[in-house]
């Protein structure tokens, strides 16, 4: 009774704490932060500056004593003073809008798959420390999975690729429960890296980060598609006399670029059918994958993967928020997934 009440006065947050960004669910309200996990940082007064969208901004642009931080590497936090900072900031960005008492929230929050104890409980500490009252964890791919509406709770197998900035996770799902799984470490912005790493090697051109990420998303693809080829003007700094530079690149030249992560992520997928056992890998050739997280956007990723894997493949709707919509699903509806939910790092400290 006691715990109800509490509920009803607080607003329990759902968090994707991404490597690239940071999405937050309000339950009763949906999404209502989505903002770059970038905060700027004065290090002569260690005064935060900006965070999110303002401080994106700054990346590469800053004097020597402001330095734009990425406190999340590979989804795990790498800068916990920051990162908690950062939390807070957006906390407090929406208790703004409350008005009255309201408790502190419970917050439920994704964590990659093959974190360790310390990192998980590295997460714990800072929501704690930026304002919540209880901290649930939640594997981010079955986060995903629930956000794509996927039946995670039935007894037949639903297979997820969540594609994401700074990893790639791939697993199959029955009753509630990661059967087989793989994790790695190649995912968007080794993407980016690619096409800086082709233009260095074939032009040499040095390319900066956000340059990388839009020929990506203008002209980048996996797999030929028929129709004229693409070209877009992409601007960096000759290698040789220092001097800026502009060249043409091609979408067949970027998908050269991008073709070795791409069939690492391929061979993975493959790898993870092989160890899945031989009745869920007969529902997943029925229904097919689903992939999900910002790199399900680019270009001829869902053909590539089926063409090489001779399974269905779909896009989810809106790839990019399934994590956060599935911890607000979790959220609005507790009692019905609360045994998807993970121990905390103190539950299994007691047991």
């Amino acid at each position: 009774m006691l715990k109800s009440f509490f509920s009803s006065l607080s607003r329990d947050l759902g968090i994707d704490l991404g490597t690239c960004s940071i999405l937050v669910y309000v339950k009763d309200k949906g999404i209502v932060i989505d903002e770059p996990s970038v905060v700027a940082l004065n290090t002569r007064t260690d005064q935060i500056l900006a965070v999110g969208k303002d401080a994106q901004k700054m990346i590469g642009k800053t004097p020597h004593y402001i330095e734009a931080i990425k406190p999340l590497d590979r989804g795990i936090i790498s800068d916990f003073e920051v990162t908690e900072k950062m939390l807070k900031y957006f906390v407090e960005r929406i208790d703004r809008g409350t008005f009255g008492f309201m408790i502190r929230p419970r917050v439920v929050i994704g964590i990659p798959l093959d974190v360790t104890e310390v990192e998980r409980k590295a997460v714990e500490d800072a929501v704690v420390a930026a304002g919540a009252r209880e901290v649930f964890l939640v594997e981010k791919l079955m986060a995903a999975a629930i956000g794509a509406r996927l039946p995670v709770q039935e007894p037949n197998a639903s297979m997820v690729v969540d594609f994401g900035g700074g990893t790639t996770e791939i697993a199959v799902i029955s009753l509630g429960g990661i059967v087989s799984w793989k994790s790695l470490h190649i995912a968007g912005n080794d993407l980016n890296n690619d096409i800086i790493q082709y233009a260095r090697n074939e032009f040499n051109i040095l390319l900066g980060e956000k340059v990388a990420e839009q020929v990506k998303i203008k002209i980048g693809s996996a797999i030929a598609e028929t129709g004229e080829q693409m070209e877009l003007r992409v601007r960096g700094r000759d290698l040789i006399s220092g001097l800026p530079k502009e060249i043409i690149m091609t979408d067949g030249q970027i998908r050269e670029a991008l073709a070795r992560s791409i069939r690492i992520i391929i061979d993975n997928i493959k790898a993870t059918l092989e160890v899945t056992p031989p009745e869920l890998v007969s529902d997943i050739y029925e229904r097919g994958m689903v992939l999900t997280g910002g790199g399900a956007l680019l270009k001829g990723i869902d053909k590539a993967i089926a063409k090489a894997t001779q399974i269905p493949v779909q896009i989810a709707d809106d790839p990019i928020t399934c994590t956060v919509r599935g911890t607000g699903i979790i959220i609005e509806t507790f009692d019905t997934l609360s045994a998807i939910v993970l121990p905390s790092t103190q539950q299994e400290s007691a047991l």
